[in-house]
């Protein structure tokens, strides 16, 4: 029997097959990056819109500096009102990579062109030691 993948300090088998294949895929067609990628556009910075798609709770606990909050559940309803531009650089993230993936691929069905997945999410950013705001 073969090991179960690890994804960024997670073992894969917390998640449904299902689930991961449809992440598998969309991975195929999202473009990522690393936190550390993202760590260094910040501190460049860099004009971007970073954006925390977990839940609301998740949000409230902890998030990277300056990023806005849209919840996976509906980033696509409320997208257009807060980023308008379909050529402007997003930048997604959630826990671990996963949620952040799927959203990009839907924002990029929607027009987007510019948009990019933080793969290992806010716990590559905590393993790193990179601040966090609060509230």
């Amino acid at each position: 029997m073969s090991r179960p993948r690890r994804y960024h300090g997670c073992m894969a088998h917390r998640h449904s097959p299902r689930f991961l294949q449809i992440v598998d895929d969309v991975k195929k067609r999202v473009r990522e990056v690393t936190v550390d990628e993202v760590k260094a556009r910040l501190d460049r910075n860099e004009h971007f819109v970073l954006i925390d798609v977990r839940e609301d709770n998740e949000w409230e606990k902890d998030h990277l500096p300056h990023a806005i909050h849209l919840g996976k559940g509906i980033i696509e309803r409320d997208i257009e009102q807060r980023v308008p531009d379909l050529n402007a650089p997003i930048v997604l993230y959630c826990g671990g990579g996963f949620r952040s993936a799927l959203a990009a691929d839907n924002l990029g069905k929607m027009g987007y062109t510019n948009v990019i997945s933080m793969d290992g999410g806010i716990r590559g950013w905590r393993e790193q030691g990179y601040p966090l705001t609060r509230g």
